[in-house]
């Protein structure tokens, strides 16, 4: 049996995940991090994109979170996100939308604020359609 530690993934709305896993890997502002059983403390931002999962029997599960907080303490390890869903709640045919409409904004710079906006949108559609690749890598559908 593997080494596992709590984690806890948290939304503005609701607790998405509670239990215990063997690793994760998400993506903090400063790159890609990988937290095991031991790790060190720590406090980072989160960038938009996917949280890989792997649980105490070495199955992965992902899921997106809009950007937020990763903390790592000794006994457990807390994602507090604006918003957190599991990969396959991801509505695709909204992201790629969401993704075109910011793709459109960017081109129709009116004013900085608008196009820094649309720039926050198209990273967070672009994230949500890279987690549900991800998905698909790992179920081969």
């Amino acid at each position: 049996m593997p080494i596992t530690f709590q984690l806890d993934i948290v939304s503005a709305e609701k607790s998405i995940f509670s239990g215990r896993v063997s690793a994760l890997v998400a993506s903090g502002e400063l790159g890609e991090l990988g937290i095991n059983a031991g790790h060190a403390p720590l406090l980072t931002s989160l960038k938009p994109g996917t949280i890989k999962v792997t649980d105490t029997e070495g199955k992965d599960d992902h899921f997106y979170v809009s950007g937020g907080m990763l903390e790592v303490q000794p006994h457990v390890t807390t994602i507090l996100a604006d918003t957190a869903v599991r990969a396959n709640d991801v509505d695709e045919a909204a992201a790629i939308a969401s993704k075109e409409a910011a793709e459109a904004a960017m081109a129709d710079q009116n004013s900085e604020i608008e196009y820094a906006q649309a720039a926050v949108e198209l990273a967070e559609a672009v994230a949500q359609l890279r987690t549900l690749q991800a998905i698909r890598k790992q179920t081969g559908g």
